[in-house]
């Protein structure tokens, strides 16, 4: 049984959320606020942290750090209806996905079953050859991403975005398509892409200012570009 940690700090809300993740079969563990939270990862590690954006004295941003700082876990962010600058910045520091409130219980369901179920389907590629490309090497079996023997250090989402992009090396993929295939929504914000693809560009390109390897096409949305001396 997977393992959510449930950090919000309004009780309603928090019993709520549990009550429906434990219908749809997760163990469920809660925290009010972000040094319980730390404290209960560190005591068991989660699968997935369902994380309030808003917390008392520390914010869901810093727990999210930390708990990136600790080794890798999907965080899906709730956040207040507005805080779009603050769900970016959640995004950006490495949350895999976001809820805006008030929410339906249900769609969080949804979103957890969904990157829970992202993380499943690489592990299931354990078979999968390395993907390699611009001194770039992807193994799906141990979830490790390297550039020129150097750790990279992606998230679950950028992990899959890269490996997507590498599989179709030269072809755009808009933004729509992305989000379908990696994130597995038929909808959603394509910001959401947007952010995740300038994360990858800061930790894969020389200089992310002018990139060489992910390139946009205007209109349509990215494409992995392989060095010319690679190619055939």
């Amino acid at each position: 049984m997977q393992n959510i940690l449930v950090v919000d700090d309004d009780p309603t809300v928090a019993e709520v959320v549990t009550g429906y993740l434990e219908r749809a079969g997760f163990a469920v563990r809660r925290a009010a606020d972000g040094p319980g939270a730390l404290f209960a990862a560190a005591e068991r590690w989660p699968d997935l942290v369902v994380l309030d954006l808003m917390l008392p004295g520390m914010d869901g941003l810093e727990v999210c750090r930390r708990l990136r700082g600790r080794g890798p876990v999907p965080v899906i962010m709730l956040t207040a209806r507005g805080d779009e600058d603050d769900r970016i910045l959640g995004l950006e520091i490495g949350a895999d996905d976001y809820v805006t409130k008030p929410f339906s219980p249900r769609e969080l369901v949804l979103r957890v079953e969904s990157v829970l179920r992202r993380g499943g389907a690489v592990a299931s590629r354990g078979e999968e050859p390395l993907l390699t490309g611009a001194g770039i090497t992807l193994d799906h079996a141990a979830r490790r991403a390297t550039k020129d023997g150097r750790e990279l250090g992606l998230t679950l989402r950028e992990f899959d975005l890269l490996a997507h992009l590498m599989r179709h090396p030269g072809q755009a993929i808009g933004r729509e398509q992305l989000m379908q295939d990696v994130w597995g929504w038929e909808f959603g914000d394509l910001s959401t892409v947007t952010v995740h693809v300038r994360r990858l560009r800061s930790k894969i390109e020389d200089d992310p200012a002018q990139p060489r390897l992910i390139q946009t096409v205007w209109g349509v949305g990215y494409r992995f570009d392989v060095p010319l001396e690679e190619r055939a």
